[in-house]
């Protein structure tokens, strides 16, 4: 058994050190024996400067092919890339060119507007939701607990109002808040309303020309801009500095009309009165200068408003029925013939015709419209008295042929080529079949069988005061700049001589019978020689034959004989009553207007009033 020294045995130290020594000895052998052996570094400095040396051409040739294909196989795409990072297009919104009338009265203008849109979270910390609709409302005249509830609905790009003009707007601007969105557009503006609604026209939101002239000349009316590049900087920012010069800058011309808002407002007036008392579906007026084709006033009634809301109008309104529609004229187109067979030689002036008040055509009967007979009267009073008897007799005495050739070279089956738009061609039957039937020259002898336009019907009418010539009726003078010089003037046909002017002169003396003997009396103004005829036509059905009770009126004059330069035609549509004809409707409107053009055309009393 092996004992174990006691507590006081002693026992030998022992040398630490030396056995730690010993250990660290060992250890590194061991280490030495198994780690594993470093590889050979070459110290030879050639081999290091070569490697050196390929790490940087390679580096080189990889530079190198990149920069080419940067430069050559990609540089034109990564050129339009950066360009159009760098650069901006932009087409500035330019003003629609103002319209004014023959006063340089504006009555059509672009103008500035305003829609506003708030967001909340922008709003100032010190200042409450609550103060700001309260200013707000007080402003747009709006209810500031329906602001309040928009507000905290929505946190941004809240919808509060459009159109706002600019007084508004500025108001809304100087209350300085933060969160308020005023978004600048601009509207067209008429600042007449409806009174030159069937000229002018309209634009729609889109800002495109819809009726009137803002629809046919729509081209004049629109200011070109091409579309220019701005450069922008680093941050995207627009740079003005390189912008083109002037390229904000256009031109002033206005777009001159010969309309006269004094005469149109007249005539609308008388018209309007007329429809209501006799209670009619429609009615228009034209006063044309008969010398160049100017028209000085065109209004039709009903109309609509072009500052309104389109989509609540009848749109038929925004088809100038006096352009677009066809009608047959009836007795007012009796003076047109008359010139006919005067310039054809058909009649003598002075001769006389038997008006039996009846006369047979072929399978039908002709009678006069109030079914009596007149017996033996002249020209004059074949107009005086509108006679169809008399008309027939003298129609009868042209060939067919010779007579379809006057009707075409006066106008019928064609256009006027006015410059306003949606006109519509009047209608003529085909010559065989006019030619053929011995009715169709004798009801158009008083104006029935074919159809036109009231334009086209005063265009005619023109020719018997100017002389002869076919001119044509227009609204627009051109472009006119600030010093009165007119611009791009519209291209109109030249006048065309149909009748001469021996013709014209006799006729018109007829005419003038008609207003101081015949149905025309009620346009008589005292001091001044007038020409005039009346009409009341029946309606023609839309598959055809005669519409009964219906029927349209109208008037057709020209002042003064002695010198003749202004055609009035007023017409009313379907009037109602008994004594409903042209002489009672139509006429006392025409006398009207035409006292409306003495004072403000200035025209002098005639020197030898009849």
């Amino acid at each position: 058994m092996q004992k174990f020294p006691g507590k006081n045995s002693r026992i030998p130290k022992r040398d630490y050190r030396q056995s730690h020594f010993h250990r660290s000895i060992s250890n590194s052998r061991n280490k030495r024996k198994f780690a594993p052996e470093s590889p050979k570094v070459s110290s030879n400095p050639k081999n290091r400067l070569f490697i050196i040396w390929g790490l940087l051409i390679a580096a080189c040739l990889g530079l190198g092919i990149n920069l080419y294909r940067l430069q050559i196989v990609e540089g034109a795409k990564l050129t339009k890339k950066a360009r159009n990072q760098q650069m901006f297009s932009m087409r500035p919104f330019i003003p629609r060119r103002q319209i004014i009338d023959r006063n340089k009265r504006v009555v059509a203008i672009d103008i500035p507007f305003y829609t506003l849109y708030v967001h909340p979270k922008m709003f100032d910390k010190n200042k409450s939701k609550s103060d700001i609709a309260r200013k707000l409302a007080i402003i747009l005249n709006k209810d500031a607990e329906d602001l309040i509830a928009k507000f905290n609905k929505h946190k941004s790009g809240i919808f509060i109002s459009d159109k706002l003009p600019e007084e508004v707007a500025d108001q809304i601007i100087g209350l300085r808040l933060n969160g308020i969105d005023l978004r600048k557009k601009f509207s067209r503006y008429y600042p007449y309303e409806s009174l030159l609604a069937d000229v002018v026209g309209f634009v729609n939101s889109d800002r495109r020309g819809k009726a009137g002239i803002e629809f046919s000349q729509e081209k004049l009316l629109e200011r070109s801009m091409k579309t220019v590049r701005l450069s922008r900087n680093g941050r995207g920012a627009l740079m003005p500095d390189h912008a083109p010069d002037g390229f904000l800058n256009f031109d002033k011309l206005e777009m001159h009309l010969t309309i006269d808002s004094r005469l149109q407002r007249a005539a609308r007036l008388a018209l309007q009165q007329q429809i209501k008392k006799y209670k009619a579906k429609r009615g228009a007026v034209i006063v044309m200068d008969a010398w160049d084709g100017s028209i000085l006033a065109l209004t039709c009634q009903p109309t609509y408003n072009p500052n309104g809301k389109f989509t609540k109008e009848d749109i038929s309104l925004f088809r100038n029925w006096a352009v677009a529609d066809l009608y047959e004229p009836g007795s007012t187109f009796k003076p047109l013939n008359i010139a006919i067979a005067l310039e054809t030689n058909t009649i003598q002036s002075d001769e006389v015709f038997n008006d039996t008040g009846s006369i047979q055509v072929a399978d039908r009967v002709i009678k006069n419209a109030e079914k009596k007979r007149h017996g033996r009267i002249n020209i004059a009073q074949i107009l005086q008295t509108s006679s169809n008897i008399g008309m027939v007799k003298i129609i009868q005495r042209l060939q067919p042929t010779i007579y379809y050739g006057w009707l075409e070279r006066i106008g019928l089956g064609q256009k006027s080529d006015t410059d306003l738009p949606f006109e519509t061609t009047s209608r003529l039957k085909p010559q065989e079949e006019f030619a053929n039937s011995p009715i169709e020259p004798a009801t158009a002898s008083f104006g029935q069988g074919f159809s036109l336009t009231p334009l086209q019907l005063i265009q005619m009418h023109g020719a018997l005061a100017n002389g002869g010539k076919l001119v044509t009726p227009h609204v627009v003078k051109g472009l006119i700049d600030t010093k009165g010089q007119i611009h791009d003037e519209l291209n109109l046909p030249a006048p065309r001589q149909i009748f001469s002017l021996k013709t014209t002169q006799t006729v018109l003396q007829m005419m003038e019978s008609v207003v101081d003997k015949g149905s025309g009396k009620a346009a008589k103004i005292p001091g001044y020689r007038i020409g005039g005829k009346t009409g009341t036509a029946e309606k023609a059905g839309a598959s055809g034959g005669y519409i009964r009770g219906s029927k349209i009126t109208s008037f057709v004059s020209i002042l003064p004989v002695e010198s003749p330069r202004y055609v009035v035609l007023t017409l009313v549509d379907e009037p109602q009553g008994e004594n409903s004809y042209g002489s009672t409707v139509a006429a006392p409107i025409a006398k009207e207007v035409m006292e409306s053009l003495i004072t403000i055309e200035k025209i002098a009393p005639s020197t030898t009033s009849r």
